[in-house]
């Protein structure tokens, strides 16, 4: 039986790529603790079977080194204030494969005539934050009245998408890889990013998050369609992002959804602080730790009541049950953006993932790999 020579470290690399349970690793692959060792040596079948499990291409296993997987766009997000040095498999995947559909959909607009998308690029970071969120709610006809009618966040989730698919932008929202159910995308890891062209600029939002994360998520990656820069994500409700480009687009985010304003209005500083985040949650449907950072920006709360209330909020929606967080995004046409699947896009992103320039083996879009 012929067996393949694979460097060790080449194996040690695709289980760190991979992020997978080493107790997971050896379930799927026996054999791995002694090919690791240097003890024995793989199959050809055995090794294309352990690439399929570590979502990596198998011709990376006869490289002399690692690769270097650089990200297409550039990374706003971090850990502790420190850059996330490695993307895992089903981000690096999720980005080609949305980029695959932009491509398709940018030259279906080509050949159709379409004009460029005049919001894309038509403001600048140094621009006036509560300027460019009325900028962007009077394009979206964003209504904030129509908001606190709908019933539930999915249905303000879904008006925003629609809003935001009729402006030109391709919205994207999934909590798997591809239609790869057994592939869950992690909202630790990122929670969404924008992919600008004139003609086909892109939204994807991880559905595995809640649907009042993924509405800030949209609204921030939306910022960065009109601040005309691609850019990969983990927005959020923080106090302070690292970058500034990322600060500047969380706080035209969160006038967007929650106009200072309104909620000085709205606030009422005498009620309980828990019971009043539930209420203009719902009232906005923006996250309670979005109501929480205005509430604090407004100077209804100090810098140490914010940060106690914070952490105390988090702790609380940490302990809440979890559900898939995707439930209502099952279907074609929210994975693929309506926009994409009415050109008939759809046929188009069942090609086999590129790792650069090099094809994933096997790796589809419908596939049925671990």
């Amino acid at each position: 039986m012929t067996r393949v020579a694979v460097r060790p470290e080449m194996l040690r690399w695709a289980r760190d790529r991979a992020r997978l349970d080493p107790g997971e690793i050896v379930r799927l692959i026996p054999q791995f603790p002694a090919w690791e060792r240097g003890e024995k040596q793989p199959t050809l079948k055995q090794l294309e079977g352990f690439a399929r499990a570590m979502r990596a291409p198998i011709g990376y296993f006869f490289l002399a080194e690692p690769p270097a997987e650089d990200l297409p766009i550039p990374d706003f997000r971090t850990i502790a204030d420190r850059p996330i040095a490695r993307p895992s498999p089903d981000l690096l995947d999720t980005l080609y494969l949305c980029q695959q559909r932009q491509e398709w959909y940018r030259d279906f607009a080509r050949s159709m005539g379409e004009p460029p998308i005049e919001i894309v690029g038509s403001v600048q970071r140094t621009a006036d934050v509560i300027g460019t969120a009325s900028q962007i709610r009077e394009a979206l006809s964003f209504d904030l009245d129509e908001r606190r009618a709908l019933p539930t966040w999915t249905e303000a989730l879904r008006r925003f998408i629609e809003q935001v698919d009729a402006a030109g932008v391709l919205v994207m929202v999934s909590g798997v890889v591809g239609s790869n159910n057994r592939r869950k995308l992690d909202p630790d890891e990122f929670r969404g990013f924008a992919l600008v062209d004139d003609l086909a600029p892109l939204v994807f939002i991880n559905g595995v998050d809640t649907k009042a994360a993924q509405m800030f998520t949209l609204a921030h990656e939306l910022v960065h369609v009109w601040l005309g820069q691609s850019a990969l994500s983990d927005a959020g409700a923080r106090t302070v992002p690292d970058h500034a480009v990322e600060r500047w687009c969380n706080q035209v985010a969160a006038e967007l959804l929650v106009p200072l304003e309104v909620l000085r209005g709205e606030h009422d500083p005498a009620a309980d602080l828990r019971t009043e985040l539930d209420r203009l949650a719902r009232r906005f449907k923006a996250s309670t730790l979005v109501v929480l950072r205005r509430i604090h920006d407004a100077g209804r709360l100090t810098h140490a009541a914010y940060w106690e209330a914070y952490e105390a909020e988090l702790r609380r929606l940490r302990n809440l049950p979890k559900g898939s967080g995707d439930d209502f995004y099952l279907t074609l046409g929210a994975r693929v953006s309506k926009r994409f699947a009415r050109s008939g896009g759809e046929h188009a992103g069942r090609a086999v993932f590129v790792h650069g320039g090099v094809p994933a083996a096997g790796l589809q879009e419908d596939g049925d790999l671990p």
